[in-house]
């Protein structure tokens, strides 16, 4: 069993230090806690889980926390693909929900899996999800000031449980001052994908993951033979042309846990039961 989740990006401005300990910390906590989920839970399930738990650290760019858009909303996207089955639900621009992540849980019984928009929110209405206000102070400073912070991103999670089948999910409040409509990578298979051979979990600019279809072109190539370190090199390669802005985590069918990023540095954290290891 293994288990890796990603914070989004970071500065590592030396002024940023109590921030970048109290994210290492957190990510630290919310790996061993998902791991101890693990145990008795599927690895859909723990990844929702361990998920769900980002989306509720205003650390992070996701559920509570998450940016403000051009027009003052918050709009959040996540999105789960089981490596098992090869279903992918999610939410693109659902409002008003504290765990996004949960209602794409909740959508993977559906024949329609991806809602968006209104659609999205009259959904999670119908099922039980109540209003709830995701921003936060800061937030709202940064937005009147029209100053983004520099604890953008995403949040994600790869796991590998003890039958081995795999799971990712992704989770994001955007990039924050966007035009209305815009669509993340996270709700795309550019941005979260998983099959029976490896899962993918990306951060960084939507816009150029989508561009490159990274999570897709990594899980494929290792389908392919490549192995989980070649695959990152070769997909990331691709980046390059455009200076593309991006960062991932994964897992394969052999355990093997890989993360790369193009522009430094994603925050991330990795457990196995036995040695942990996070972003420095």
């Amino acid at each position: 069993m293994k288990i890796i989740i990603h914070g989004g990006f970071f500065s590592e401005s030396v002024t940023d230090i109590e921030t970048k300990i109290a994210k290492q910390q957190a990510l630290l906590q919310i790996v061993k806690d998902a791991y101890a989920y693990l145990q008795v839970h599927t690895a859909v399930e723990t990844v929702v889980y361990a998920v769900s738990l980002l989306e509720n650290n205003t650390l992070f760019n996701a559920g509570i926390g998450s940016q403000i858009q051009s027009d003052g909303k918050i709009r959040m996207s996540a999105s789960i693909m089981d490596g098992k089955t090869s279903k992918f639900s999610g939410v693109i621009n659902i409002e008003e929900v504290k765990n996004p992540i949960k209602v794409a849980q909740v959508l993977m019984n559906e024949e329609d899996r991806v809602l968006s928009g209104l659609g999205a929110n009259q959904f999670a209405r119908a099922h039980g999800f109540d209003k709830f206000s995701t921003e936060t102070p800061q937030r709202k400073a940064e937005y009147e000031a029209k100053v983004k912070s520099n604890g953008q991103g995403t949040v994600g999670c790869v796991v590998l449980d003890k039958n081995g089948n795999i799971a990712v999910a992704t989770s994001t409040g955007g990039k924050g001052f966007e035009i209305v409509g815009r669509v993340s990578d996270s709700a795309t298979v550019a941005g979260n994908y998983a099959n029976s051979f490896c899962g993918v979990s990306l951060t960084g600019v939507g816009e150029d993951i989508v561009s490159n279809a990274t999570a897709a072109k990594i899980v494929t190539r290792v389908t392919d033979g490549f192995t989980l370190e070649k695959a990152f090199e070769k997909t990331f390669e691709e980046l390059k042309p455009y200076d593309g802005f991006a960062g991932a985590i994964a897992i394969d069918y052999k355990g093997n846990i890989y993360h790369q990023d193009s522009h430094p540095s994603m925050v991330f954290a990795s457990f196995d039961g036995e040695k942990e290891e996070v972003f420095k």
